[in-house]
């Protein structure tokens, strides 16, 4: 066990620092700091999504029983990623550090500087931070041990609404840069929202039906089968999707309907809200990276 977190710990922030160095020296680029620490935070959330995903899909084609079946990655996988939730507070930090910076705002190193930054930013990314200090405090002792060994499908299936996570990065980097007016921007945008919709919105009532089809209840009866505390994550872990799903909607009319109109009247909108990856190892019984 301590050795996957101790694997974790150092994988992360490893391939963060080992991006950012390659990306600044790349020839031709020429990009600064600030660029490379973006880009790089994004790159490392874009490769945990596909290392979650790869996991969930073999968990979860792998268990027949969706109850009773176990397998060996489940485990492992969420205590490997585990760091990664701690780590991608810290990259949230700097990104949003540089991007302060890049928008021409004065970046004192100063005690006072750092923290007015830190609380600006707390304010602003308040329920991302939320949302990954609960994976760590909240989903992690329920997913190893509070489980003790069920629901390995589920977890597999949980594991696979990071499959949205690699557009959202990409669209981040593609607004951070101005590149809205562009071909890509419009196709990433669209696999945004369907993907973020399956994977992360759909993925709720899936997990009710998959049990439904277990137990062989009707599907309305399931909230009323299982433990109260169950539907309970499953509400505050759907919440927060909701709110980010409808924050794409709204990208997405904008950018489908080109309306400059909605863009001049509503600045607020034209940040980029959407979320780093979330939900990589929620437990079944909390069904939800995020």
């Amino acid at each position: 066990m301590l050795a996957l977190l101790a694997a974790g710990a150092v994988f992360f922030p490893g391939l963060f620092l080992l991006s950012k160095r390659c990306l600044r020296r790349i020839p031709g680029l020429r990009w600064s700091e600030g660029d490379a620490v973006i880009v790089s935070a994004r790159l490392v959330s874009s490769i945990q999504a596909v290392m979650a995903s790869s996991a969930g899909y073999i968990i979860a084609t792998s268990c027949k029983d969706i109850v009773e079946d176990q397998h060996w990655l489940t485990s492992s996988y969420i205590l490997f990623a585990v760091p990664y939730f701690v780590y991608d507070i810290y990259a949230m930090f700097m990104c949003y550090w540089y991007k302060l910076w890049v928008k021409g705002h004065e970046m004192d190193s100063g005690p006072k500087a750092v923290g007015a930054v830190l609380s600006s930013y707390l304010r602003r990314e308040f329920l991302m931070v939320l949302h990954h200090v609960v994976m760590v405090t909240v989903c992690f002792p329920v997913s190893v041990f509070w489980r003790q060994g069920k629901g390995d499908y589920f977890q597999g299936v949980m594991f696979l609404a990071e499959l949205s996570t690699p557009s959202v990065c990409l669209g981040k980097i593609l607004i951070q840069y101005k590149q809205q007016h562009t071909l890509l921007h419009k196709v990433n945008g669209g696999l945004m929202l369907v993907t973020f919709f399956i994977c992360r919105v759909v993925l709720f009532p899936y997990l009710y039906y998959a049990y439904s089809r277990y137990a062989s209840i009707p599907f309305y009866m399931v909230p009323f089968s299982v433990p109260w505390l169950w539907n309970l994550g499953a509400a505050l872990l759907m919440a927060p999707q909701l709110y980010w799903f409808s924050l794409i909607c709204r990208g997405a009319f904008r950018l489908f309907t080109g309306s400059s109109r909605n863009r001049h009247a509503h600045p607020t909108l034209c940040k980029d809200p959407l979320p780093p990856p979330a939900n990589g190892y929620s437990a079944p019984g909390e069904t939800s990276r995020h």
